[in-house]
């Protein structure tokens, strides 16, 4: 099965990046695709027959064109493939692990990430920069941008990977179109074309740009294979979240969801960079807690693994009482807001990332007492509340596995080109 949680077409988790195909054989190699993708090394031809409800002929014929793409592969005599004869198992089928892959770019305040994965979702290349990029030239970001992307490409070509296209996290508003990042408020961007310094995939298409919490909302690769909903909500300088809806990425109509850390606290609040007062990330993100618990914002470096956040959590578990009631409050106010989302979407889950990963078992508990006494629904059906699968890399992880599932969903755009 696909790291990436890949699921038959009309379930695919959508990114705003590709229109749906409707080409009957596109549509067809695409549920083969995604048979492959869901069970790979343990279905044979006559499986994705069986699973497509294809005839034979025709579902070898779209495995034999999968296969001299460069998308799947044969795994012979794996003893758990679909049985052709009494005694003989039939060939298996898997992702190609050197072929198509994804590149993943985290641009955040205070470091930059990217990352390759292949087909399988495999994590290849990863690479951190760890640098407060707030007050900093806009062509000192992106040419540092331009930089990283160029030396993953260089490292996934040396490792026989070709790259089918990257993808951009940013902590701030993007455009629904995906090609521009409208505003985002700690790096003092607006209006600004990131993609235009990046390497174009095989295809001659630029990268697309989503919001660092949807593309990090799309590394939870259990819920998203389950179809469910969840809103993925994540801590860094700023607060941000994902909204993900039966599966698929929820991103509003002008591609503004999720921006819950400029969610009013309180009027009369401290001043936010986006240029309101009383904003949520100035309560609960890590500068906020920083602060409460009087730590300086120099006591810890990024290094890729959110130390200010072990700094914070290593505090907390000695008993320190100033952080451990930063945490509290951050907690409470983090949960309060959080309520109010779900009285408005009724998701089941509840996924705490990036810095709050790294604090749930503190953040985690005082989240969910908020819950409890202000969603309507808490009395019936009480939301789950859990850590996210990754820390830091979830943003660079997720958007790099959207460059692939793009393949998956439509492998005719990749076979033609």
């Amino acid at each position: 099965m696909p790291s990436d949680g890949a699921t038959r077409t009309q379930g695919a988790p959508q990114t705003g990046r590709r229109s749906t195909t409707v080409n009957p054989r596109a549509a067809h190699l695409a549920m083969a695709l995604h048979c492959v993708a869901e069970q790979s090394g343990e279905i044979s031809r006559a499986g994705i027959s069986a699973a497509t409800g294809l005839n034979r002929s025709t579902a070898c014929s779209l495995i034999e064109e999968l296969i001299d793409g460069g998308l799947v592969r044969e795994v012979r005599d794996t003893g758990t493939t679909t049985r052709v004869k009494a005694g003989r198992p039939g060939t298996g089928l898997g992702l190609r692990d050197d072929g198509p892959a994804g590149l993943g770019i985290d641009v955040n305040v205070d470091y930059t990430a990217v990352c390759v994965v292949d087909l399988t979702g495999k994590v290849r290349y990863k690479h951190v920069v760890s640098e407060d990029q707030r007050g900093q030239g806009t062509r000192e970001v992106l040419d540092r941008i331009a930089r990283l992307a160029r030396g993953a490409q260089n490292a996934a070509e040396d490792d026989g990977l070709i790259l089918c296209g990257s993808a951009v996290a940013v902590p701030g508003i993007v455009d629904r179109r995906g090609a521009t990042v409208t505003l985002a408020p700690n790096l003092g961007w607006h209006d600004l074309d990131v993609a235009e310094v990046l390497p174009a995939d095989v295809h001659g298409e630029r990268a697309t740009l989503d919001n660092e919490a949807n593309f990090a909302a799309l590394s939870e690769q259990d819920l998203i294979r389950d179809g469910a909903s969840y809103l993925y909500v994540s801590g860094q300088i700023g607060v941000g979240s994902g909204i993900v809806l039966d599966g698929r990425l929820y991103r509003g109509a002008h591609g503004w969801s999720g921006e819950i850390g400029h969610l009013t606290i309180d009027r009369d609040g401290p001043e936010c960079p986006c240029g309101r007062r009383g904003c949520l990330e100035r309560y609960a993100g890590h500068e906020a807690i920083l602060r409460a618990a009087g730590v300086t914002a120099g006591a810890g470096t990024m290094l890729g693994v959110r130390p200010t956040a072990e700094l914070i959590a290593g505090r907390a578990a000695a008993g320190d009482p100033a952080t451990l009631a930063a945490l509290a409050r951050a907690g409470q106010v983090l949960g309060f807001a959080l309520a109010g989302c779900l009285n408005l979407l009724d998701v089941g889950t509840i996924v705490l990332g990036g810095i709050y990963r790294d604090l749930a078992p503190w953040i985690g508990p005082e989240v969910e007492r908020e819950v409890r006494a202000a969603f309507l629904g808490a009395r019936w059906a009480q939301p789950e509340v859990r850590a996210a699968a990754y820390g830091a890399e979830a943003p660079a992880l997720g958007a790099a596995r959207s460059v692939v599932r793009d393949v998956i969903n439509d492998p005719m755009r990749w076979l033609a080109r």
